[in-house]
């Protein structure tokens, strides 16, 4: 009787346990994944801003925004001088596989914040924070995990983790439905925000068989190619948001920017020290015409 129930027993801490036990590790994972890459990161020189970028990848259903955060981290940050200062969170099989990346969840999002925030000079350098994924319409960005698990950032959350971190100049990019909403709350004189939708539009371009999002065309490879400048990126992205919806019959999903009194000073110092025009950054996925 007495082994019956033992047996009994360790079978009921192997189902409930193993799940706690598999989680855990691989949240320690993350974090150590994070801590290494921003310790490798090489600190700003002089009084000029330097830039840090991270990439949020929310769901890891769909390929799409995987792309997308690949692209910026490994080919449109060297083209904006931020070269090994970039990180990348990825909800996504491919994550999980040999070395790994860090997943995209609410509390690594905000280890990877307060790491930058102790490494980086937060006064005088720049976070660009690029997050694409769904946006529902009460205003939260998805975050699906490889395991089928859910979660959410709400603007509240995002703007106390960013503040959690000290990062003074922020420049907050959100390729997702409805992600017009996530400006009020991030609104500040030293951040600018663009979004790819007003409050209550939905964007496109996600889908499992989309290798990139409208926005993510426009802005992340088309716009940073032609100009890097992050604003007149957004304008010109904008624009040809606008011609595409018009053309297929969309209805405007209407990007948004909100720019802060002081952070086009800080973004035009940033710029006067990129080196002169480096060739285009080419999209290592198929893109349909």
């Amino acid at each position: 009787m007495l082994r019956h129930w033992i047996q009994t027993t360790a079978l009921l801490c192997l189902l409930v346990c193993a799940p706690l036990q598999a989680t855990e590790p691989l949240a320690t994972r993350d974090q150590a994944l994070i801590d290494a890459a921003v310790a490798a990161m090489p600190y700003g020189a002089g009084d000029a801003p330097a830039l840090y970028v991270v990439g949020v990848a929310g769901d890891a259903a769909e390929d799409v925004f995987r792309n997308e955060v690949r692209f910026l981290t490994e080919r449109v940050a060297p083209r904006l001088g931020a070269d090994a200062r970039a990180l990348a969170l990825v909800n996504h099989i491919d994550s999980l596989k040999g070395a790994g990346t860090p997943l995209a969840t609410e509390s690594n999002l905000q280890h990877a914040l307060a790491a930058l925030g102790a490494h980086m000079d937060r006064e005088r350098d720049v976070l660009l924070l690029y997050l694409t994924m769904h946006g529902s319409p009460d205003h939260a960005l998805g975050l699906a995990l490889p395991d089928g698990s859910e979660d959410t950032i709400t603007p509240d959350a995002l703007r106390a983790a960013l503040d959690a971190s000290g990062i003074v100049n922020r420049v907050v990019v959100i390729s997702a439905c409805y992600s017009g909403g996530f400006v009020p709350a991030l609104k500040d004189p030293d951040t600018l925000v663009l979004t790819a939708a007003r409050p209550d539009r939905p964007s496109f371009g996600c889908g499992s068989e989309s290798t990139i999002t409208f926005f993510g065309h426009a802005w992340l490879l088309d716009g940073l190619n032609a100009d890097r400048d992050f604003a007149n990126a957004y304008r010109s992205a904008a624009r040809a948001i606008k011609q595409r919806e018009r053309k297929l019959g969309y209805e405007r999903s209407g990007p948004q920017i909100a720019a802060g009194a002081r952070i086009g000073e800080t973004l035009s110092r940033w710029q006067a020290t990129l080196p002169a025009e480096p060739p285009p950054a080419v999209y290592p996925y198929p893109i349909a015409p």
